[in-house]
């Protein structure tokens, strides 16, 4: 894959010309990657968002990869720009919404990204909505969408929740359709490309629930696996709870010890079915695939007055046996005056007693494997395009460092004393002026500093915004955090990094930004 880097006009603005010269490589491409390429797959992966009372939003943590890194302020050389200054201007006309924010004061079209990571477990960073042709562009730090752990193409189930405030989706789940980066990133991980840029489908709330489920049989253990790996890496239904689970084959009875079989407790029917006109309160012999256990038990125990009963399920059979006393001597003893009435008063008489036993029953079984599997369903209503609900934020490029920009992110996390001074729930805010910066671990030899405190896990992905006005909380995206840094070694973090946005950033978005996206439902 090459980079490609369109020419387009872009509209006059404050910040400089709108005339833009040819980017480097303008004759290469740049690469995306299908996130859910049908609305059904989408509508799963809201599903699996919505699941269990939004339990895997809740539960979801920040994103701690390539969070600290050593970055310095460089004075000399540094990122410049590779055209003249361009602008995108923001939503100017964006559909005023009655819901609202815990943070009316900051933009509407911060939020957070969540995702499955490599360790197949729910994270999240920050990201913001963008103009675009159909109001339904997102943009963030590279790395929260392409997954640099594992290197898998990308993370999994990546979806968009504006205005997100613990498990509230005030304007819906917006699903990722397609993801844009720069080459270098995509082949280099080259920390000056590390962002991207992704279509969503019209966001989505929920009107219904109800669960489903998924069983199969395999004769092998390796089949059971590889259908559950299937399973697992399914991206188009919100599969949970997949389990294999060995089972015996029921009409398969095998000699004891033989390999991949296993005993099983069994109903006294299947017993009898294995050991045909024997009596199941007899000694045997049994077939010697099968067997059985007895237990002596005492009268309070068996608590009937029945020779035999069952338990309910059969897989108890409760019996007596009957034990005769040896017959006592009867003796006669004469009245002391003996009369013709007298009647000879008897000293004992034979009496019965009983044993009382329950017997259970087992039989050796093949085993099979069985994998099972639940799947969430929920009803789904369209809430329209992301830009139309939100607004979206401008877009900034080549322009000159030094100049004020507002950061905005959900940062949580400690500083490395330990202090814990951000939550990750709300919305926060610094500002500062940009300045030029490295951070070779990450190749980062062109990149944008700005001092700020907040600490990394969560903030990656916050919008560094250019010229934002608070009545209309709208300004121009000018940078993304990828990484934080304690550049004074005192144990704060002080210094957030973003790529420098220039012009081959520009061709990157100008490929995803007149892309349509559509309906899930």
């Amino acid at each position: 894959m090459k980079r490609s880097l369109a020419l387009g006009g872009v509209a006059a603005g404050l910040l400089a010309s709108a005339a833009v010269a040819a980017p480097a490589h303008a004759s290469d491409t740049v690469p995306s990657v299908i996130l859910a390429n049908t609305p059904f797959a989408a509508k799963e992966i809201a599903t699996f968002w919505f699941a269990e009372h939004y339990a895997n939003l809740v539960n979801a943590t920040p994103y701690d990869v390539e969070t600290k890194v050593v970055a310095k302020h460089v004075s000399t050389g540094g990122p410049s720009a590779d055209t003249k200054p361009g602008v995108v201007p923001a939503i100017g006309d964006e559909k005023k919404s009655t819901a609202k924010s815990k943070n009316v004061n900051l933009p509407k079209t911060l939020g957070k990204v969540f995702f499955i990571g490599a360790d197949h477990r729910p994270h999240w960073c920050t990201a913001t909505s963008v103009q675009s042709s159909y109001h339904n562009l997102v943009a963030t730090a590279g790395h929260c969408v392409y997954d640099t752990e594992s290197n898998r193409e990308t993370l999994d189930k990546w979806v968009f929740v504006p205005g997100y405030y613990q498990g509230k989706t005030p304007w819906g789940i917006y699903v990722g359709k397609q993801a844009f980066t720069h080459y270098d990133f995509d082949v280099y991980e080259d920390g000056d490309r590390d962002y991207a840029f992704v279509t969503v489908y019209n966001g989505v709330l929920p009107t219904g629930a109800g669960f489903g489920s998924y069983s199969k049989v395999w004769e092998h253990k390796w089949q059971a696996y590889k259908d559950k790996a299937r399973i697992e890496n399914d991206k188009t239904t919100a599969w949970s709870k997949i389990e294999v689970n060995s089972v015996g084959d029921p009409d398969h009875l095998v000699p004891v010890g033989t390999p991949e079989s296993d005993v099983f407790s069994i109903t006294a029917d299947a017993f009898q079915a294995a050991n045909k006109g024997k009596d199941l309160k007899g000694d045997g012999p049994w077939d010697p695939r099968t067997g059985v256990k007895t237990d002596e038990l005492t009268a309070g125990q068996y608590n009937s007055n029945q020779d035999f009963y069952y338990s309910p399920d059969k897989k108890a059979l409760f019996f007596r046996t009957k034990v005769e006393a040896p017959e006592a001597l009867v003796s006669e003893t004469p009245s002391p005056s003996p009369s013709p009435s007298a009647t000879p008063t008897p000293t004992a008489t034979p009496t019965a007693t009983y044993k009382y036993f329950k017997r259970t029953f087992w039989g050796s079984y093949d085993l099979d494997y069985k994998v099972t599997a639940k799947v969430f369903g929920v009803g789904l209503k369209d809430v329209g395009r992301l830009g139309d609900n939100v607004g979206g934020q401008g877009l900034a490029y080549n322009q000159k460092l030094g100049k004020n920009v507002f950061v905005f992110g959900y940062p949580s996390g400690s500083h490395p004393d330990g202090n814990h001074s951000f939550s990750g729930q709300t919305l926060k805010w610094s500002y500062g002026k940009t300045f030029a910066a490295q951070a070779s671990a990450i190749k980062g030899e062109e990149l944008v500093g700005v001092k700020s405190s907040f600490t990394g896990e969560g903030s990656i992905g916050s919008s560094w915004l250019l010229q934002y006005k608070s009545s209309r909380r709208l300004g121009y995206l000018n940078g993304v955090t990828i990484g934080v840094s304690d550049t004074d070694k005192n144990n704060r973090i002080d210094t957030s990094i973003s790529p420098y946005f220039d012009g081959e950033l520009y061709g990157v978005y100008k490929s995803a930004a007149s892309l349509w996206s559509g309906k899930i439902v």
